[in-house]
């Protein structure tokens, strides 16, 4: 749980984020600092504070942390948009599907289009034919009429002229490129020196991360938590929730079976042994680069 503290003059207050209006309310007359030191809750916003009274908290409270953000030179809006486009197409050309590059990214499959087209990625026969005429110097209009389309499939078509400037996109932008940067270093140091606990930490990296069974169905994990807030060696699979978690013992099976075979060919998840819940644990190695399928 964040917590928030409110500061005057009498000393410190500590209480939960949704009781922080009516504790506002208290102290209607006063102005009180806000800190927060979870710095996942609001990127950016270190051991800085931000002085606000009772109406300023009310009407535009998270706002006005938001737009510390955009100002924040960490969060140079320019920068973060060339390398999302950089990570879209990275991603693209490992997945080779928007679907699959949308869902590890969690942005929508008309965004990655535009920035593939953006970045010069992708290109069918209808983007050529509106980027050509585009360019050419007619309006999304002129277009509409010559081809029959809609202004949001033209404009799905066509490249960004801008980076976005909202601060809360900005912040989610951020977000998608620390975890893909995380994500990729912890698969370089599990290639380049193996071993059980940069396995460990790759899975941490790769909570949430949308996985396709062999047979093709989807799914996710995550962690257990213990009662000293650390995580268990237990892989809780999203399609298993009435079953019994993914024990961390199949998954030290199937890491050394892989390191056994390196180089090999492993084409289905069998072939690794058999290993309770190796359905999922393939689709994981497969991703972490420990396994070849072809």
């Amino acid at each position: 749980m964040a917590w928030l503290f409110l500061i005057k003059r009498s000393g410190l207050r500590k209480c939960d984020i949704g009781n922080v209006n009516r504790k506002i309310k208290e102290y209607s007359n006063t102005s009180v600092i806000l800190y927060t030191r979870k710095r996942n809750k609001f990127p950016g916003i270190k051991d800085e504070c931000i002085l606000f009274n009772k109406l300023d908290w009310n009407k535009k409270g998270e706002n006005a942390l938001m737009e510390k953000q955009r100002k924040d030179p960490c969060y140079n809006a320019e920068q973060l948009w060339q390398e999302l486009m950089k990570i879209t197409a990275e991603v693209y050309r490992r997945t080779g599907e928007m679907r699959l590059t949308a869902q590890e990214l969690e942005i929508s499959e008309l965004k990655v289009r535009k920035l593939l087209i953006t970045a010069g990625e992708y290109e069918n026969q209808k983007s050529a034919e509106i980027g050509r005429l585009f360019r050419e110097g007619m309006t999304v209009r002129e277009i509409q009429a010559l081809t029959g389309l809609g202004k949001s499939s033209i404009n799905g078509y066509l490249p960004y002229t801008k980076a976005v400037y909202n601060a809360k996109e900005i912040s989610r932008n951020a977000e998608r490129i620390r975890k893909y940067r995380a994500r990729k270093m912890c698969i370089e140091e599990l290639l380049g020196e193996p071993s059980e606990e940069r396995l460990w930490q790759a899975v941490i990296e790769f909570q949430n991360y949308p996985f396709t069974t062999f047979s093709g169905l989807f799914y996710t994990y995550q962690l257990k938590v213990g009662k000293n807030g650390s995580y268990n060696k237990e892989i809780l699979i999203s399609r298993r929730r009435q079953s019994k978690s993914l024990t961390w013992s199949s998954v030290r099976l199937a890491f050394e079976g892989a390191l056994r075979r390196k180089g090999e060919v492993i084409e289905k998840p069998k072939a690794l042994g058999d290993i309770r819940g190796i359905s999922y644990i393939y689709p994981i190695f497969v991703r972490f680069g420990l396994i070849q399928t072809k």
